[in-house]
């Protein structure tokens, strides 16, 4: 499987060598339309330890109708959903802005486009890494449209059954791009039974593909588990506050949280690429192993000459005599020294005692 994070990550300053998993801080609409929210969360996010912020590049009049319904009416300022679009619009000079700043922050710059002049807009900001939304999966003009300018391409597939997947699949695959195929279920928030991390696999072996989750949870253990079982991608949405307004803010981490995310895939990335062998670490911790393991000692003051029976012997802490195993040994062995209660008993303290 080739290094789908260093496909991604190669043109930005910085090793992206250091981990597997391309971790992506989706902003969405959290800007709710501020450029000055949308800035603060290339920072947020940077802070945070992730490989990426994205955002979403939409221009109304290219993309929808007025007649468009509200998936959720959540908006008290927006008379419609069409105008709500309008409202999340950026211009071109404003889109240059961020992905500028995202390259200062060392950050892969992101912005999923839902039409073709948004994509031929992010390709004059020169945006390198191309996301597709789970609602373009059928979508094959702007798949292919968007494959053309080269790049990888990372493809969510939340509303989409198998075999609209493979088209789109296919059609990328066509363009020569690497790709990633993320698991994602359209629901906001998604429930832990919805998460679907069972198609990791199953996308793996369908497309010998990197794989991921585009997480809608709302909290960082659908992440986690993702990297566990071997994402190459991971991206979740990000609010910097559940108190704050928009549609996304439900399925969102908390920038805090993002870090602790970021954290925890790095450590999980250590954990499951770093092999113990049992026997040479035991040998390696002999030392400490002698102080939590016991050994046979006296349990009374006994005599030279007593031939030791059960009741004479105890096991007791630090291990560095004989191990509880030689207690069936010692039992029937005559002692050839007096040794005092709590003192350990040694193969060279006994004798047979039928000589």
């Amino acid at each position: 499987m080739s290094d789908f994070r260093s496909n991604c990550l190669g043109h930005i300053q910085g090793d992206p060598s250091d981990g597997k998993c391309l971790v992506i801080g989706e902003v969405a609409q959290s800007h709710d339309g501020s450029l000055g929210s949308a800035h603060a969360f290339i920072d947020a996010i940077a802070r945070a330890g992730a490989d990426a912020v994205k955002f979403q590049t939409h221009i109304a009049a290219e993309e929808s109708t007025p007649s468009e319904p509200w998936r959720v009416r959540f908006s008290p300022q927006d008379g419609s959903r069409y105008e709500y679009w309008q409202r999340m619009e950026f211009t071109e000079e404003q889109w240059l802005g961020l992905k500028k700043h995202a390259d200062e922050a060392g950050l892969l710059f992101l912005s999923t486009p839902f039409s073709k002049k948004a994509a031929e807009l992010l390709d004059r900001i020169g945006m390198k890494v191309w996301k597709m939304a789970s609602g373009e999966v059928g979508n094959t003009p702007l798949l292919e449209f968007a494959s053309s300018f080269g790049g990888p391409v990372i493809l969510s597939s939340g509303m989409s059954p198998w075999k609209e997947l493979d088209t789109a699949v296919e059609t990328i695959r066509k363009s020569g791009n690497p790709l990633a195929v993320l698991q994602c279920t359209s629901a906001y928030p998604c429930p832990p039974d919805q998460v679907g991390l069972n198609l990791l696999g199953e996308m793996r072996d369908r497309y010998g593909l990197p794989v991921g989750l585009s997480d809608h949870s709302g909290n960082i253990y659908a992440g986690l588990a993702a990297a566990a079982l071997g994402a190459e991608v991971v991206e979740v949405h990000v609010a910097f506050s559940r108190e704050m307004f928009g549609p996304d803010v439900p399925a969102s981490v908390t920038t805090g949280e993002l870090k602790q995310l970021v954290e925890g895939v790095r450590q999980i990335e250590i954990m499951t690429s770093s092999r113990i062998d049992k026997d040479e670490k035991a040998v390696e911790l002999e030392d400490l192993r002698k102080l939590f393991t016991k050994s046979v000692v006296a349990g009374t003051d006994l005599t030279n000459g007593t031939v030791l029976e059960a009741k004479h012997l105890e096991l007791k802490k630090p291990g560095n005599g004989l191990s509880p195993d030689s207690l069936g040994d010692l039992v029937g062995m005559r002692l050839n020294r007096s040794i005092r209660k709590d003192e350990l008993i040694l193969m060279d303290d006994v004798e047979d005692a039928t000589r």
